[in-house]
């Protein structure tokens, strides 16, 4: 079977153990959810594609429908979708001997489907490759750990950890916090190290029940895989525990909300990050990079904040920027130059929240540097002290940044045309299901009161 050998070692070594039994044919789709197929195990050995139809990519968040399928009308054409079989990991948590193989979408041209968020990813990749420059990323993952809630009218609660006690908030950084939430933290190092990812650290974010997991730099597709695999692990080690994991950008009231802060670097043909000079300096790649951050996130806002619930993460002193200042070591700023050495100089966003598509997410923030490298921007002036006492610069709701995404065609082109038609498309449909919906302050301030 020559799929064997194009597999990882990790998803080798987990048949070795265990009997293979199904497949999980899958393709992230807007939102990031996983959709696909099971294959029984004798017959994904027979198969090299199978098919869904690209109607998955219109779908809402709850399952409604955006009016994207272009002129030939909504006739829902099968894709043909292909595996790729350097994503093949373990499903850990399955009873049976099961493979995840994410799948890359194509029409039946052969062409990939510009509006399929993996594809949107290697799209600006292969600019960076254009030039000759190697772009590299480093995700930071922030989640909450909660109790569980079936009832949508309930404010969301924290987990009861080891002691028996809710997690507490205000403990960033404590190993005590983290010894709360121990058997839960198990079982995430161990499926993660039966699926063959390796995790930089996992600590105590400021929320309750709140964690943090980095993850190693690398190539973009490849870290998105994992952030997207990632979330169904977390996923599945919480309910093995009784608890939720939640990647809504602001889960509960007057507690921090979840980031997923990208960093940057891009590397030339010979290995040498382009944002350091000969001498250690900084760069005017490294300057222009922030610039286009800076000069081209508003735009992209719709995507790194895609949801209502996203923009309510934008408070001052609540952990999460508001403005696009850039500063060295400044975890106020939207965008920050952490410390390193002159070989490993990086730019980090902070603006992105942990709700996002991480391939949507990352390709938005690489596309941004590239084009303030491509149109030589430069950035404002360094940021020096607390960036919450400056003024809010981000949209404040998704309608408005949805606007701002429309205007910039310069993105478009860089992203995708169908892709960002069918993406503002959706997504409006979605902010419209929305608007249908009554909230409990509504009815607590204006139903007597106005």
């Amino acid at each position: 079977m020559s799929w064997l050998n194009q597999i990882p070692q990790a998803a080798r070594d987990y048949l070795e153990a265990n009997r293979l039994d199904e497949v999980e044919c899958m393709i992230g789709d807007l939102p990031g959810i996983a959709r696909g197929k099971a294959v029984p195990a004798a017959k994904w050995e027979k198969q090299t594609q199978f098919h869904l139809p690209e109607s998955i990519f219109f779908q809402t968040i709850t399952g409604g429908w955006g009016e994207a399928a272009g002129e030939d009308g909504f006739i829902e054409p099968d894709m043909i979708l292909k595996p790729d079989y350097s994503t093949a990991t373990a499903a850990p948590w399955a009873t049976d001997g099961t493979l995840q193989v994410i799948h890359d979408a194509y029409d039946r041209k052969g062409n990939l489907i510009q509006f399929s968020p993996r594809n949107v990813l290697k799209r600006v990749v292969a600019l960076y490759e254009a030039e000759g420059w190697t772009p590299v990323v480093a995700p930071e993952m922030e989640f909450f750990l909660v109790a569980p809630n079936t009832d949508p009218a309930k404010p969301i609660d924290p987990m009861i950890g080891r002691s028996g006690r809710p997690a507490a908030a205000r403990q960033a950084y404590s190993m005590t916090a983290v010894d709360d939430y121990g058997p839960v933290i198990d079982d995430i190092y161990e499926f993660a190290e039966i699926q063959g990812f390796e995790i930089d650290g996992i600590t105590q974010e400021g929320g309750a029940g709140q964690l943090e997991i980095n993850l190693n730099h690398g190539d973009p597709v490849e870290l998105a895989d994992q952030v997207f695999f990632f979330k169904r692990l977390l996923k599945e080690a919480a309910l093995k525990h009784n608890c939720f994991a939640t990647f809504m950008a602001k889960p509960i009231e007057n507690e921090p909300g979840s980031a997923m802060h990208v960093h940057h670097s891009i590397l030339d043909r010979d290995g040498r990050n382009i944002f350091t000079g000969p001498q250690g300096g900084e760069t005017d790649a490294f300057f222009q990079f922030i610039g286009g951050l800076q000069q081209h996130l508003p735009s992209v806002i719709a995507v790194m904040a895609p949801y209502v619930n996203s923009y309510r993460r934008y408070v001052k002193d609540h952990a999460a920027p508001i403005n696009l200042e850039w500063a060295r070591d400044n975890r106020t700023t939207g965008l920050r130059v952490p410390l390193s050495s002159p070989e490993a100089r990086r730019i980090e966003n902070r603006l992105a929240g942990m709700d996002c598509n991480p391939y949507l997410c990352i390709a938005a923030s690489l596309a941004c540097g590239y084009l303030g490298i491509k149109q030589g921007l430069r950035p404002d002036k360094r940021f020096d002290g607390d960036a919450y006492a400056g003024e809010g610069e981000l949209p404040q709701g998704l309608y408005s940044a949805l606007e701002l995404f429309d205007e910039n065609t310069a993105m478009h082109d860089l992203l995708g045309p169908d892709f960002a038609r069918v993406y503002s498309i959706v997504k409006r449909a979605e902010y419209e299901e929305f608007l249908h919906v009554i909230s409990p302050w509504e009815r607590e301030h204006l139903l007597l009161n106005v």
